[in-house]
């Protein structure tokens, strides 16, 4: 590198927005340890349903990419008729009624997370969202000069949302609130009463509800939660979803916004997410027309993907009635499951253990923001066998 390309590299000056910590982590320097000596690792992390031997309809999922209309070019903000009028139909199903004009489909739920911020906040406002959850929203926030303010979930016999906890994190800079609903990775089904609550809240300060519903279609226990979608909304509400999970589709890059609340706020909500989304027009014309087709399709993957979540719970719970120090925390839908675990050592130090002694992979609770030691994250999704394995080796680690 020449002596004039230093100086201009030592010159460039980059976002302080982008300026994250990017050093490798303990625990993840031990798994890549691990995988490098080729040694064998269970995982008990996979998020991804096409690395899990699911049997898709392959050639009905693929044929649906070649319909002749995805060679025409014709750019709506809001997507293609047909392909919001299929997140009509899902959302019927659910016993709401949402009409085409309220749906804006974006490439991924991240992307309709950073429309709805647009939306409703400038630099430095805030949005309150739930603790524990996904760190992913750190990353969305930050991209759009979005402050997170977190508020809790406790456990009490079951999860349950603070709403008094919500009230005393708001501030004036305060312009909507996160719901993940069933939350990842809790499974916890924000309750009707917990919702009136909120929306009784968003009514008197003037704040809009964002609520993810990606996992809504996995409950794991017998009653399943009602969509956000169905009214009546006395608060604006924006539901996002997407075939990632809903159809076990993450490389196809479907999601949507489907916008509700009182009709003055509504209709302005519109207007404004119309111009977001023509500004960037990001799903592609073979996506929108081939999504009417995998929505018919849903139900396959959905019944595969809930038996192995399903049978993974009653194989771990089996296995937790035979020994006394490890237990799991009530779950009412979703992908994971939270173990509590001896206190012992802070969660990382016990994982990178897991993975260096035992060959298991597993999320420690600090990850998804548990504040307190003690907490392991594990997926329904691993295959059967490897599941009870890598349950069994944790469950050694205390004997």
């Amino acid at each position: 590198m020449s002596s004039v390309s230093i100086m201009r590299y030592m010159k460039m000056r980059f976002s302080t927005r982008t300026a994250w910590e990017t050093t490798e982590s303990d625990l993840a320097r031990a798994l890549r340890e691990r995988q490098q000596a080729g040694l064998a690792l269970i995982d008990l992390t996979v998020s991804n349903p096409t690395h899990c031997g699911f049997a898709y309809d392959a050639a009905a999922i693929l044929s649906a990419l070649s319909a002749p209309e995805a060679l025409e070019y014709e750019p709506n903000p809001r997507g293609m008729p047909m392909a919001r009028e299929a997140v009509c139909r899902y959302y019927r199903e659910h016993g709401a009624e949402v009409g085409p004009e309220q749906v804006f489909l974006t490439t991924s739920t991240s992307e309709a997370y950073s429309y709805v911020f647009r939306l409703l906040c400038d630099a430095g406002d805030e949005v309150l969202i739930a603790q524990p959850s996904y760190p992913l929203f750190d990353f969305l926030a930050a991209l759009d000069d979005v402050r997170l303010v977190p508020y809790s979930l406790f456990y009490d016999y079951g999860w349950h949302l603070d709403v008094e906890d919500v009230c005393r994190r708001m501030t004036a800079r305060t312009r909507a609130i996160v719901l993940v609903h069933p939350n990842n990775p809790t499974g916890h089904f924000t309750k009707l009463h917990e919702r009136r609550q909120l929306e009784e809240v968003c009514v008197e300060h003037g704040l809009a509800l964002i609520v993810d519903e990606v996992f809504l279609d996995y409950p794991l226990a017998d009653a399943g939660g009602q969509s956000f979608a169905v009214g009546p909304h006395s608060a604006l509400t924006f539901v996002l979803s997407g075939m990632s999970k809903i159809a076990g589709l993450p490389q196809m890059k479907a999601a949507w916004i489907a916008a509700s609340g009182p009709q003055q706020e509504l209709v302005e909500a519109l207007v404004r997410l119309e111009v977001i989304a023509d500004t960037f027009l990001s799903m592609n014309a073979p996506v929108q027309c081939a999504l009417p087709h995998w929505m018919q399709l849903r139900h396959g993957i959905q019944r595969h993907i809930s038996e192995r979540t399903t049978g993974n719970l009653r194989v771990l719970d089996e296995l937790l009635a035979k020994q006394r120090m490890v237990s799991r925390l009530d779950v009412d839908a979703g992908w994971y499951v939270v173990l509590r675990v001896p206190a012992t050592r802070r969660d990382e130090e016990f994982a990178m253990e897991l993975v260096r002694e035992r060959g298991v992979s597993v999320h420690p609770g600090s990850f998804f923001g548990f504040e307190e030691a003690g907490y392991l994250v594990v997926s329904l999704l691993t295959p059967p066998v490897e599941f009870r394995a890598g349950v069994v080796k944790i469950l050694r680690a205390f004997e």
